[in-house]
C-alpha cells in the first residue's frame, strides 16, 4: 500500500492577509492569551493596560484583591480609560471625568444627576474572562470559551511539580523581540527541536541532551504540546545545577499552550516563558520572560537569560526570518514533514499537530 507523506501548510497560511483578518477576528479572540504577571499588579488599584487581537484592555486589581480585566474604553462616549501602568483609587476617563469603581461599575460623572431616567446602576465597563493560573494573568475574549483547566488539562499541576515555588515567582527580566514573520512561523520553529543539533549549539550542548529530546501532544485532546529531555552531563552544563534539589531538577520540561504561550523549565528548576503576539500577517513580537523568587536578583538568571538572548534568541530570528521570506518564493512547493513513528528529537509530528489547529482555525468564525 502506497501511503503519500503529509505535507507542510500551503504558504498563503501565512503570507495571506485574508488568513491573518480571519485569525484575529476568530482564533485570537477566542483562546486564551497571557496579558501579564499578577506580581506586576500587587496592590489594590494596580493596573496595566494591553492589547490582544486588535482590542485594547487593562487588568487591575480590585480592593477584594481579585484581578479583572475590562475593554479599555468608556461607556459614555468611547474614550480610552487608561494607558500603560499605575495605581488609582478609581478609574477616571481622561474626556468627561466619569469615574468607574474598580469593579467596573459607573461612581459618578459630571451633571448625570440632573438626566432623567438615568439609571447609574445600569452602566459598567465590558469586562473580559480572566484567570489567574499560577500568578500568570490570562485572557479570553469569548465570554463562553471552556476554562483553561480544560484547555490545557494537567499543566496546572505538571508545572507545580517541576516548579515547586512557582507561586512565590515574579518576573526578573523581559526581553522583547521583534521578528519580520507570521507569528505561526515562529510558533512552529520553537515547537520543534528537529533544528536544535545543527542551529543551537549552547541549548543542545550545554543545557539539554538532544538524543533524549521529544514532544508529544497532549494525549487527552488539550491544546497542549510537551517537550521532555534530560540535562547535559554537570561537566557540560552551561550553569550551575542542583541535581539534589529536587526530583526534576536534572528534567527540562515545556508546556506549550496553543496558540501562543509556553512555559519552560530549565534544568535546576528555572522558569522562563515565551508569549507572542501577532502584529502584521508579515510580524510578530515575542517576550521572553525569566523569574526569580520575589523578583530578588540571581547572578545565575541573570546570566542564562544573557546567554539565551545572545545564542537561542539571535539564532531562532535568523531562522524565521529566512523562513518567511522563503514562503513568499515563487519557487517554494510545501515538502513532506519528517514523521518518524518513534518520534523523538529529529522528528516534526508536533509541527504536525499544530499544523492541524492551524487549519481548523481558519475555519472558526
Amino acid at each position: 500500500m502506497n501511503i503519500s507523506p503529509l505535507r507542510s501548510l500551503d504558504a498563503s497560511y501565512y503570507t495571506d492577509p485574508a488568513v491573518f483578518e480571519k485569525e484575529m477576528n476568530g482564533l485570537l479572540s477566542r483562546t486564551w492569551q497571557y496579558a501579564g504577571h499578577s506580581a506586576d499588579i500587587p496592590n489594590a488599584g494596580d493596573y496595566f493596560a494591553f492589547q490582544i487581537a486588535g482590542q485594547n484592555l487593562f487588568a487591575i486589581r480590585g480592593r477584594d484583591n481579585v484581578i479583572r480585566t475590562f475593554y479599555n474604553v468608556c461607556q459614555h462616549r468611547a474614550h480610552e480609560m487608561v494607558t500603560g501602568t499605575g495605581n488609582t483609587r478609581v478609574v477616571v476617563c481622561p474626556y468627561h471625568q466619569w469615574t468607574y469603581e474598580l469593579t467596573g461599575g459607573l461612581r459618578a460623572g459630571p451633571n448625570i444627576k440632573k438626566v432623567p431616567g438615568f439609571d447609574r446602576e445600569k452602566i459598567c465597563l465590558t469586562e473580559v474572562r480572566t484567570e489567574d493560573f499560577l500568578g500568570f494573568i490570562f485572557v479570553n475574549l469569548d465570554n463562553d470559551a471552556a476554562p483553561m483547566d480544560e484547555w490545557y488539562p494537567g499543566v496546572r499541576e505538571e508545572i507545580a511539580e517541576f516548579v515547586p515555588q512557582v507561586k512565590d515567582l515574579a518576573p526578573l527580566e523581559w526581553v522583547e523581540i521583534p521578528e519580520n514573520c507570521n507569528w505561526k512561523v515562529s510558533i512552529e520553529n520553537y515547537s520543534e527541536c528537529y533544528h536544535c543539533p545543527s542551529n543551537h549549539p549552547t541549548f543542545a550542548e550545554g543545557v539539554i541532551k538532544p538524543e533524549t529530546y521529544d514532544i508529544q501532544p497532549d494525549a487527552s485532546g488539550g491544546y497542549v504540546l510537551r517537550h521532555t529531555t534530560e540535562c547535559q552531563s554537570l561537566d557540560k552544563m552551561t550553569y550551575p545545577v542542583d541535581l539534589d534539589s529536587n526530583e526534576h531538577a536534572g528534567d527540562y520540561q515545556s508546556w506549550f499552550l496553543w496558540p501562543m504561550f509556553s512555559f519552560q523549565c530549565y534544568p535546576g528548576n528555572v522558569l522562563n516563558t515565551y508569549h507572542w503576539r501577532a502584529n502584521t500577517v508579515d510580524s510578530c513580537t515575542v517576550w521572553r520572560g525569566w523569574y526569580t523568587e520575589g523578583g530578588f536578583e540571581s547572578d545565575v538568571i541573570r546570566g542564562l537569560a544573557a546567554q539565551d538572548r545572545d545564542t537561542t534568541v539571535a539564532e531562532d530570528i535568523r531562522l524565521v526570518e529566512s523562513v518567511h521570506r522563503g514562503l513568499k518564493s515563487k519557487g517554494y512547493v510545501p515538502g513532506p514533514l519528517v514523521l518518524d513513528p518513534a518520534c523523538g528529537v529529529m522528528s516534526e509530528h508536533s509541527v504536525a499537530k499544530l499544523q492541524q489547529w492551524m487549519r481548523e482555525a481558519v475555519d472558526w468564525n
